[in-house]
């Protein structure tokens, strides 16, 4: 594609004399600014990857897949038993959510009561990860199991007790009243995600279906899949069994939060690339300089008997070379920043004693990295095109330029 010659001549005009300094702060200008735009791009690209991945795996880790609520009609065994049938690969269990108040200590906080049985294989699961304080053979009648954020903020531990309010109503002297019942703390989990820990309180099944005034015909069906992201493909087919039950998976309940992350990041990928595109300016204006003060030079060529367009591609080799090599380092530096950026947030934080990824916001304990080699090489394709779209400009103008008139006082 470049002959030996193009190479040579190329390679020569990226080693400026020492009277063409100013053309060799704007070629280190343009070489820095592409490689920390490409840089921060795969850096930031990374921690959103990272940050998506790391929410969706604790979503999976702790809710159902898929739910199958009752919606008025009971959910009969032979319904259960075809699930099994077509779902082999399919773990199942049975369970009874609801809005509540947890009132201790003169306070109140609502709360998600989720009752489940301990039989269950997926609770036993649950409970052997995350529970830091306590035993799941203690999830027992007027014993639940509370969030370690919950406890803290509560001032609770295990073996006091608090009152648990439903939104059920139950008919007194008074009046309509909501049911209310006094549990004791037989333990405490820790997931490491605030939400869930902040606002989540299991309990036996029984006295979830009791608090809120229901029967066993109103619980719900949870399902558990090998594969979590093909949840969307088995409610469909679930649904075409029997459409009277309500029927919703994991990504329908956190549809808005994806859709949100999904667009922040495409944003952030846009207005990062502006960076890259500002500084090839640069190889513009170094171009243009560069092909400006090798008039003289290019001249001598043509009388040599190069084309314009062995011409037009040395200087374009130029401008594609600084570009090709800034990509390289700030992939890089990139990578190894991506790599490392936990261990850089605790050294920052520690050094300067602010607090830069504050958990209570963002739902995680520390800062996530995923390093996508496929944002990677779109990144690497993208910051080569600009590069070479800011060499390819300025050599155009090589065509109009006249040899005689270059020569004519030499």
């Amino acid at each position: 594609m470049f002959t030996k010659a193009e190479r040579l001549i190329s390679l020569r005009n990226l080693r400026p004399k020492k009277k063409e300094g100013f053309l060799k702060i704007i070629s280190i200008f343009s070489f820095l600014g592409i490689m920390l735009g490409v840089a921060i791009l795969i850096i930031v690209m990374s921690v959103m990857n990272g940050f998506k991945t790391d929410l969706t795996k604790k979503i999976l880790g702790l809710n159902p897949h898929i739910v199958i609520q009752p919606n008025g009609f009971k959910i009969d065994d032979s319904f259960i038993a075809q699930i099994k049938m077509d779902f082999s690969n399919v773990s199942l269990s049975k369970s009874y959510s609801g809005e509540g108040i947890i009132i201790s200590n003169d306070n109140a906080k609502g709360v998600i009561l989720r009752g489940v049985s301990k039989e269950e294989k997926n609770t036993i699961n649950f409970f052997s990860k995350f529970v830091s304080n306590g035993d799941l053979d203690e999830l027992n009648s007027n014993n639940i199991f509370i969030g370690s954020e919950l406890a803290f903020n509560l001032n609770l531990k295990k073996g006091d007790s608090l009152s648990l309010m439903s939104s059920a109503f139950v008919t007194t002297p008074l009046g309509n009243l909501p049911k209310q019942e006094i549990f004791k703390v037989a333990g405490i989990f820790n997931t490491g995600f605030l939400e869930f820990d902040q606002n989540v309180i299991f309990l036996d099944i029984e006295n979830a279906l009791s608090i809120f005034d229901k029967d066993y015909s109103d619980q719900n069906i949870e399902l558990y899949l090998e594969d979590p992201l093909k949840a969307n493909s088995y409610k469909n087919k679930l649904q075409k069994i029997n459409q009277n039950y309500f029927i919703y998976s994991w990504s329908d309940l956190n549809k808005s939060l994806f859709s949100a992350l999904k667009v922040e990041r495409n944003v952030m990928f846009v207005i990062l690339s502006l960076i890259v595109i500002v500084a090839a300016f640069n190889i513009i204006s170094g171009l243009t300089i560069l092909i400006k003060n090798k008039t003289k030079e290019i001249a001598i060529l043509k009388t040599l008997g190069l084309s314009n367009k062995s011409i037009k591609k040395i200087f374009f080799l130029t401008g594609l070379t600084i570009g090709f090599f800034a990509t390289i380092s700030g992939i890089i530096i990139g990578i190894l920043f991506s790599i490392n950026i936990e261990k850089l947030r605790i050294l920052l934080s520690t050094l300067f004693n602010f607090e830069i990824f504050p958990s209570d916001i963002y739902f995680l304990e520390k800062l996530p990295s995923e390093v996508n080699f496929n944002s990677i090489m779109i990144i690497f394709i993208i910051s080569l095109i600009i590069s070479a779209l800011a060499s390819y400009l300025p050599v155009i103008r090589i065509s109009k330029m006249d040899t005689f008139r270059s020569l004519r006082y030499e």
